[in-house]
């Protein structure tokens, strides 16, 4: 496909239908590090609706101006005080929205090739466009293609305003009201009373920040996608023990996912899921047995490991192996965390803004390799299982006695920063003709060891898992046969 394959048709702002009474909003300690980053770029490839595209555009337009009443912070504009504050005012000022064109362009285009085509980066608005960059340019961007056979709905949204969770909120909230809801179903919350709100300030250089890593080198991207199974199997094996699973369902899992789920808290579990866990828990013991334990060099064998953390270990030891480093050299696996439930007193599970943060997890080549691959998610087990309301405060402290912007980047040559997660309710985007055939994103915050993780459209527990690496090294993993064992296609 030609890099020239889509073309802008209009481009007009869009405005919330009632005004705001929002007052300014201060950007917290987990907000600011982000100004130097580039706006979120995420979207859904759809079918063609059966309406003409000037009903699409107009249906749209108006589902838009109904979600930012609910979102103020999306339709304001950063400003910075005298006092080197940076605020949030929601001042209705609007945000972008887009139309543009790409009729050659056909989803089989987008979807069959096994690497990522290039085009997905013309679908979205502000490209490489840093947050800081806020101050004279809308939070939010919105741009419709037309394709061929589809359309792609695609949102830029100012990364140092929302993180994941909220990205996604709004990203429902807006398909919400263009189906037909008259009301928001998950209401942010926009309290600012936390530790995450910081008197430190923020010294920026002259003209903003800019990002932390280079966009020109050459890189590679693939979507990985693992199956339910696979990815039981996967995390089976981790564990040492069969798997506890049931007509499709692991029962552990399931606990787990409904005690941490915000997006639909009062959802009663399924029959299905119910009668999975009443047996489960009857016949525990039959169903759950573990098999004679192999030897491994674990210190631990009682601490249960994660489907994904199971995931982000065969992926740390496969990049590694492409990589091809001595033993000696230390390997960094950064993992996102969602700190709303891990605070005391707990934010809420809406809290709009960022409320993440990035823990690294060091180990040499050598132990990467040379260890099971217990060990390997062991090692992220533990990070995260340690970031609980004293760490995420010690953060915080760690971070006001230094303010900086995120050091987005692989430096060395060896860190992995894995973003997003397989619980975004992605796929719950029905702008009114159906659910997104695939989930894609921009060219936004890309380099080398970037991955990023999204639930698989078929649900029920796969993920896909967008991985960005050198090509030498995507090469390698593509050839890896203890990671390419679990893949089960690409989306």
């Amino acid at each position: 496909m030609r890099s020239d394959s889509v073309t802008i048709v209009s481009k007009c702002t869009v405005i919330p239908e009632k005004k705001s009474d929002m007052g300014d909003l201060k950007l917290s300690a987990s907000d600011l590090p982000m100004l130097s980053c580039h706006y979120i770029q995420k979207g859904g490839l759809f079918t063609r609706p059966p309406f003409p595209v000037d009903s699409l555009l107009a249906l749209l337009k108006k589902a838009l101006s109904s979600a930012l009443v609910h979102f103020p912070p999306l339709a304001g504009r950063l400003t910075t005080d005298d006092h080197g504050y940076v605020y949030i005012t929601c001042n209705d000022a609007g945000v972008d929205f887009f139309h543009a064109n790409a009729g050659n362009v056909f989803i089989r285009d987008l979807l069959s090739p096994v690497h990522v085509p290039d085009t997905f980066k013309e679908f979205f608005a502000f490209d490489r466009t840093v947050s800081y960059d806020g101050h004279f340019r809308p939070i939010l961007a919105v741009q419709v293609t037309e394709l061929a056979d589809g359309v792609f709905i695609g949102c830029a949204v100012n990364h140092a305003v929302t993180d994941g969770t909220s990205f996604w909120n709004f990203f429902n909230t807006f398909a919400e009201f263009s189906r037909g809801l008259k009301r928001i179903s998950r209401t942010p919350c926009f309290e600012r009373n936390s530790v995450l709100i910081s008197p430190a300030v923020l010294i920026v250089p002259q003209g903003g920040p800019k990002v932390t890593f280079s966009g020109d080198e050459p890189i590679a991207e693939r979507i990985f996608s693992f199956s339910r199974e696979a990815i039981l199997k996967l995390k089976s094996k981790v564990n040492n023990q069969k798997s506890s699973w049931i007509g499709g369902i692991d029962a552990i899992e399931v606990l787990g996912k409904q005690s941490n789920d915000p997006w639909k808290p009062d959802q009663k579990p399924s029959g299905k899921i119910a009668s999975v866990l009443e047996n489960w828990l009857r016949n525990a013991v039959s169903v759950s047995v573990s098999v004679s334990k192999p030897q491994t060099d674990s210190p631990n064998q009682t601490a249960e490991i994660s489907s994904f953390q199971s995931l982000s270990a065969l992926l740390w030891r496969a990049v590694t192996r492409a990589r091809k480093f001595p033993p000696s050299k230390t390997t960094t696996f950064r993992m996102a965390v969602n700190v709303r439930h891990r605070l005391e007193p707990k934010l809420e599970p809406l809290y709009f803004g960022n409320a993440i943060q990035s823990i690294p997890t060091y180990a040499s080549a050598g132990d990467v390799l040379s260890r099971d691959l217990r060990w390997c998610a062991e090692q992220l087990n533990e990070n995260v299982k340690a970031h609980d309301n004293d760490m995420v405060r010690r953060f915080v402290g760690d971070w006001e006695s230094s303010p900086k912007c995120f050091p987005l980047g692989n430096f060395d040559g060896a860190m992995i920063t894995m973003g997003s997660s397989p619980r975004f309710p992605m796929y719950d985007n029905d702008f009114g003709w159906g659910r997104p055939m695939a989930i894609r994103s921009g060219r936004a915050n890309k380099f080398d060891g970037k991955i990023s993780a999204f639930p698989g459209r078929e649900g029920g527990g796969s993920v896909d898992l967008e991985v960005i690496l050198s090509p030498e090294t995507m090469a390698g993993l593509e050839s890896d046969s203890e990671f390419m064992q679990y893949v089960t296609g690409w989306a």
